[in-house]
């Protein structure tokens, strides 16, 4: 048994290794311009040792995503215990926000890096990303029935909320809001205070 178990801690090690270094890899060149090859040389390993954990790259870049994902509905699901939904959507959303100032290395890679989806669409089910959608949905209709918010269509009002979140992360992520030409605090409040502001439009 101990044998056994070393073996699947040292394949778990390695994937891990590979995962690491494909991140990085993305991140710094590029989807297109990171290949096999060069995650093996990163890690000083052959392609074929690569292969021996996953089929190709779009395979790699699918766990990292859903890795990825997967915190963040962790993350937002912490607040699974604010009983009126339209606070716990105010926190859902503010918590969303944060993630992406806090890691915006991930959030590149899930919502901004241009990627193939072919592996995603292969899945029976985006099992990590709908979750975390539908943690969305699930509030918004909750909204909606208790008319805490605008009468509307939920998957509209779904698509609206998660804009403009994205276009905040992304903004700052991609380095836009130096115009402001503000403290780096004084920005990210900014940011906070801009959502408050489009959740008090959005109230009945």
């Amino acid at each position: 048994m101990a044998i056994k178990e070393r073996k699947e801690r040292e394949k778990q090690e390695m994937r891990n290794l590979i995962i690491e270094s494909a991140t990085q890899l993305f991140l710094k060149q590029g989807y297109d311009k990171t290949s096999i090859r060069s995650i093996a040389d990163d890690i000083e390993y052959s392609p074929a040792t690569i292969y021996l954990y996953f089929k190709d790259k779009d395979e790699i870049f699918y766990v990292i995503h859903e890795n990825a994902f997967d915190i963040l509905d962790k993350h937002l699901r912490r607040h699974d215990g604010i009983a009126d939904p339209f606070e716990r959507l105010r926190a859902i959303g503010r918590t969303y926000i944060k993630f992406g100032l806090e890691n915006p290395d991930y959030y590149d890679l899930m919502f901004i890096m241009r990627a193939p989806m072919e592996q995603i669409k292969n899945e029976e089910k985006w099992k990590a990303g709908e979750c975390a959608f539908g943690y969305l949905l699930t509030t918004l209709s909750e909204c909606l029935d208790q008319k805490r918010i605008r009468p509307a269509d939920l998957h509209v009002t779904a698509i609206m909320v998660w804009s403009f979140v994205h276009g905040l992360v992304s903004l700052y992520v991609r380095e836009r809001m130096c115009i402001l030409m503000l403290p780096d605090d004084t920005t990210r409040e900014v940011l906070y205070s801009s959502f408050d502001l489009f959740m008090a439009n959005l109230k009945t």
